[in-house]
């Protein structure tokens, strides 16, 4: 009898295990998980009971539409004020939870207990945690279409081991257009990442344009008023638009640092006035000496910190002072001095300052304030971690060789070891050296791209490519830290399954991998916008004569022509370059062409035979890359007859 009840035991037990749900998926991972039972579907209400709640239950509500992606099937949610809940009604409430911060919430899938009905409700101590749990909330609807949109019943706790999660990218060495910034905003938001820092002035290597500072390219990317032609003409932001970005984070729940690089990696600043660049230590470098200098500097600033709306809205502004030189101790005293002025400058204007760690490097007596300063420590030999955090820095662990991303350079990392970070780094390593896992003074981490080779081929497609599998990893190390528990192999199948963020698709995917057309029509529009990395391109074309200059198709990141202007022959276009092919339509007569794109090669095949392969390339002291995400969006006017469109992943 003993032995029956005992295996009766062990049955229910059983049973009981397998209906608990199994902890949901999402990026980052959730820190914590209680299981129920069943599955709830939403009503398509979202109730908020506070008022404060609103702009992130309106939030949801259209970024759910983008996800869903105007499917009928698939009703909307809509917002409501106050009122007695439904079964499956979004709730959002304000609520404390012991110690948690207000970027933590909680998620109660099915909850029932104090509604009288099953409800999915979001309730955190403050705004910042309901938008996160939203993000989180779209991430379990984050499902092919026409799929059923039950959410398993349960409840998460969640909150972020460091405050800081972040992403540093370097637009002064190479232009970033404005419109990728923005959706750079949603991804980061949709992952939970909360700062992103700008890096808006810099420039090449001057020994890769023949040791010549006045031939080295350099750019300051702001709208400047103060110093008419000081803006770089390859691509610049306007203010207004900055200001726009910083408004668009704001919704998004990131932080935009604008960072304004100095006392080197001034060249920009030197190109327009010689005189302050230094003859011992390279145009590069500030004169420290040259008193017109301060000036100079200071009313930069003030153009974008002055004002009741000033240009930079954030409570954070970075100044530079990475890689100046320590050759004798009285340009380090002077370096020391420079940065304690900025440091200073910036708090004047009611802002948190921020800079690059050098004072290991940069040793001297010139006293320098760490008083609500947040250090970036890169490199333990410019900034030991430790001896900054004795000093009284609060610390943003961004360790070189870990998260510095340099595409195609040759060092640091062409792409992160995602690898590696997700099973053995939180932002408590810093380099070689460990601390205790959410040391107060230790803000959090972040990762990097700095655009060092100038000219060499990679566009914004790559340095998202590069990105975005980064993003996802650095979210989860900076928000679930140590807590991570799901196998790396899991994370990484899974990670792909998500949408880059609602509405947003820079990796330009193909739904379901695949697209046909029988016949493509001169001068009109398709339903893709490209075809991203992985992808073949197939079609058909019956040829007639083409002038130079006719265009394929075209998106507005690329253009592919059946006739180049100058050549003739078989091109793609971007970021104002044209990537020739050897090969030549002919002027009459059927021929069966197909492009492969990968992340590092283009490959045309022409008639089933691979033609030619457009890869990387050295090119002087550079490595110099041709890679295309094939443009989809419209058709040019070609006189040719081009059928059977075909697109299909090759990976």
């Amino acid at each position: 009898m003993r032995s029956f009840l005992l295996f009766l035991v062990l049955l229910l037990a059983v049973d009981s295990q397998a209906q608990s749900n199994e902890k949901p998926f999402v990026i980052p991972e959730v820190t914590s998980w209680k299981a129920g039972e069943g599955s709830i579907v939403p009503s398509g209400r979202i109730l908020v009971l506070s008022k404060s709640f609103r702009p992130a239950a309106r939030k949801l509500a259209e970024d759910y539409a983008l996800l869903r992606g105007g499917d009928a099937r698939v009703p909307s949610l809509t917002v409501r004020t106050g009122g007695k809940p439904r079964r499956g009604d979004i709730v959002f409430i304000c609520r404390k939870h012991d110690t948690m911060s207000t970027e933590g919430y909680q998620l109660s899938i099915g909850r029932a207990d104090i509604y009288g009905t099953p409800v999915i409700e979001i309730s955190s101590p403050g705004s910042e945690g309901a938008l996160w749990a939203t993000r989180t909330l779209l991430q379990l609807f984050d499902k092919g279409k026409g799929q059923s949109l039950s959410l398993p019943c349960g409840t998460i706790v969640d909150e972020p081991q460091y405050p800081l999660r972040g992403f540093m990218l370097d637009v002064g060495r190479k232009y970033i257009p404005m419109s990728y910034l923005r959706q750079l905003v949603k991804v980061m938001s949709y992952y939970k990442m909360n700062t992103l820092q700008l890096h808006l002035n810099d420039n090449g290597f001057w020994k890769l344009f023949d040791n010549d500072w006045m031939k080295t390219p350099a750019a300051f990317r702001l709208e400047c008023d103060t110093y008419p032609g000081l803006t770089a003409r390859d691509g610049s932001y306007t203010k207004a638009e900055f200001i726009e970005l910083q408004q668009l984070a704001e919704q998004y729940g990131v932080e935009i640092i604008p960072e304004i690089d100095s006392p080197a990696h001034v060249l920009a600043f030197t190109h327009y006035r010689p005189e302050f660049g230094s003859k011992e230590y390279g145009m590069d470098h500030f004169n420290l000496s040259n008193p017109d200098i301060y000036p100079f500097m200071d009313n930069l600033f003030k153009e974008y910190l002055s004002g009741d709306k000033p240009v930079f809205r954030g409570p954070h502004v970075n100044i530079g002072t990475d890689e100046y030189s320590n050759k004798d101790q009285e340009v380090v005293e002077q370096f020391r001095a420079y940065t304690d002025h900025y440091l200073s400058l910036v708090e004047s204007y009611g802002k948190k300052p921020m800079l690059w760690g050098a004072l290991t490097h940069a040793k001297g007596q010139t006293p320098v304030r760490h008083e609500g300063v947040l250090m970036n420590c890169w490199y333990n030999g410019y900034a030991q971690p430790d001896s900054m955090k004795r000093l009284g820095y609060q610390l943003v662990s961004i360790p070189d060789g870990f998260v510095y991303i340099v595409p195609l350079a040759g060092y640091y990392n062409d792409y992160l070891n995602c690898q590696y970070l997700y099973e053995h780094w939180t932002p408590a390593v810093i380099g070689n050296q460990k601390f205790d896992e959410r040391d107060r003074q230790i803000e959090g981490g972040m990762f990097a791209v700095w655009n060092d080779h100038i000219g060499n081929g990679i566009t914004v497609k790559d340095i998202h490519h590069r990105v975005y599998p980064a993003l996802q990893t650095m979210a989860t190390k900076c928000w679930t830290g140590q807590l991570t528990t799901l196998p790396y192999a899991e994370f990484d199948n899974g990670r792909t399954r998500l949408s880059e963020a609602p509405g947003v698709n820079e990796l330009g995917r193909v739904p379901n991998n695949s697209f046909r057309l029988a016949r493509v029509k001169a001068s009109s529009t398709l339903p893709l916008t490209e075809a991203g990395y992985g992808y073949r391109i197939s079609f058909d074309v019956d040829c007639v004569p083409e002038k130079q200059g006719t265009v394929l198709t075209t998106s507005p990141h690329a253009t592919f022509y059946l006739s180049a202007p100058e050549t003739g022959c078989l091109a793609f276009a971007h970021e104002g370059t044209i990537c020739p092919f050897d090969y030549q339509l002919p002027g009459s007569g059927k021929v069966s062409l197909s492009i492969e794109c990968t992340s590092k090669e283009t490959r045309l095949y022409v008639d089933g035979q691979l033609r030619q392969t457009l890869t990387i390339q050295k090119r002087g002291s550079m490595q110099y890359i041709q890679t295309l995400c094939f443009p989809l969006e419209r058709t040019g006017d070609f006189a040719s007859s081009v059928t059977n469109l075909n697109i299909e992943s090759i990976e």
